[in-house]
């Protein structure tokens, strides 16, 4: 696959633009909708009843933090398969706490819970501030919206070298005492305001005295709302920095959560672009990216993968009572490629990888190995992956850990085991995981956007030649 730097790098910036508004799962749902009811994608609701047809598109949520999209082949029948690509939107945070009001030493504190694996040295000295959603009472009605405020609002500080000399040597911050976001001070407070906050939120009885009437405030005025309307929010703490290209060549992404935006954008262009032409209208099977929330954390929930969604979703679509077994026909006729970053080989730290799996920026999308199924890979469905990308001229590289290094995981085996569905893992390479800025390279974008685009499109052929079961 040669392509034009201009193609690259317009990719690259589109998956910006992605990225910067995808400040927390519940933002992420809301960017993909909008750009599906663009493409001519129509809402479903769970709670309803739908009326599918052949070479149309649909997109349903749940809880407004993981989305499933879908478009229907034109010879679709009750019985074939689903082309899937699955990815999750969400990734390591700090979230506010549900009573966060703190006061130290004049300081006006919000308390953060740790969300995920994060490398939470990396979130000190940076301008933070907040986005999530809140939930209102408006009219008798309880409304959830969704805030983020773009200024810088808090900051966790480091303590300077001199009152730590080991610094250098080793940091490893109490998650529960050294993450604590400044967000004011009690004189400055008093001067705007007039008085000052005090104490902690052991006792307070509304949502609003569990916080900082400063923060508060901040999102009353956002969300053009009372104090008292408050109920409940999920609030994540965000970086204000934005995604950029950078390097000499501009050939690389910095960004907050690449891990896993990156594979959400590329596995949803995927699906809209492989809509765009006529061979929809040809497919025999269902197109669908599952979008989950939670996977940072197991993804045991009702919104995660480990969830009965994707199974409930799968049976609907494939319900007829004149073959009331076309979903568990489906199951081995289906295939899911589960999108999750990779570790790309590390020029500091070269030992850390397995000799001969050293994947390497530019060089394609990481098929994922492990014998121990913490990836769900096959030798059957790196095939069936191996023979798309060669027929769209997308280069692959492989990954394995070392056999004295953990591990990570995926969606992957947990949708292999629920579904009885094939499944491959596969991601692009990055440096940085789990930081709060990341970094992989710009080609990687439009290489696994080509990928996802032509396994859509040709999965049902390559799956009609191959001989296993």
């Amino acid at each position: 696959m040669k392509s034009s730097k201009e193609a690259v790098q317009s990719a690259a910036k589109e998956f910006l633009q992605f990225v910067n508004r995808g400040v927390s799962p519940y933002h992420v749902v809301e960017e993909c909708k909008r750009r599906l009811l663009a493409a001519g994608f129509t809402e479903l609701k769970e709670s309803e009843k739908w009326n599918i047809e052949p070479s149309k598109k649909y997109f349903v949520t749940r809880n407004y933090s993981s989305l499933i999209a879908f478009a229907v082949g034109g010879q679709y029948l009750p019985g074939n398969g689903f082309s899937m690509i699955g990815a999750h939107t969400d990734s390591p945070c700090l979230k506010v706490k549900p009573r966060s009001l703190k006061t130290k030493q004049g300081c006006l504190q919000v308390g953060v819970e740790c969300y995920g694996g994060g490398i939470w040295n990396t979130w000190f000295d940076r301008d933070l501030t907040i986005a999530g959603r809140v939930m209102v009472k408006s009219d008798g009605r309880l409304l959830h919206k969704l805030v983020h405020v773009p200024r810088p609002l808090l900051r966790v500080p480091h303590l300077a070298i001199h009152l730590q000399r080991d610094i250098n040597d080793s940091f490893g911050p109490n998650k529960e005492n050294h993450l604590v976001p400044i967000i004011a001070t009690a004189v400055q407070e008093e001067l705007e305001t007039g008085s000052a906050s005090c104490g902690d939120a052991s006792c307070a009885t509304s949502t609003a005295e569990k916080h900082h009437p400063v923060l508060v405030k901040v999102l009353c005025s956002e969300l053009g709302v009372a104090p008292e309307a408050l109920l409940d929010f999920e609030l994540c703490l965000a970086d204000t920095q934005p995604g950029a290209l950078g390097g000499v060549y501009e050939e690389f992404i910095y960004s907050p959560r690449l891990d896993n935006l990156h594979s959400c954008y590329c596995a949803l262009q995927g699906l809209m672009q492989s809509c765009s032409g006529d061979s929809l209208a040809k497919d025999p099977n269902i197109r669908m990216v599952t979008l989950y929330d939670n996977e940072e954390v197991g993804s045991e929930s009702a919104q995660g993968a480990q969830s009965n969604l994707t199974e409930l979703i799968l049976s609907r679509l494939a319900a007829s009572s004149s073959n009331l077994t076309a979903f568990q026909q489906a199951a081995p006729l289906s295939f899911m490629i589960s999108a999750d970053m990779a570790h790309a080989v590390h020029p500091n730290y070269i030992e850390k990888h397995e000799e001969n799996h050293r994947p390497a920026f530019h060089k394609g999308p990481v098929i994922k190995f492990n014998s121990n199924q913490r990836y769900a890979t096959t030798a059957v469905t790196a095939s069936v992956v191996r023979e798309v990308a060669s027929q769209v001229g997308v280069p692959l590289q492989d990954v394995m850990v070392r056999n004295d290094s953990p591990c990570g995981t995926t969606i992957g085996p947990i949708l292999a085991a629920r579904l009885g569905i094939p499944v491959m893992d596969i991601g692009a390479p990055q440096l940085s995981m789990h930081s709060i800025r990341e970094m992989c390279c710009t080609s990687s974008v439009l290489q696994s956007t080509t990928l996802f685009k032509g396994f859509f499109e040709l999965f049902p052929t390559v799956r009609s030649t191959l001989v296993v079961d």
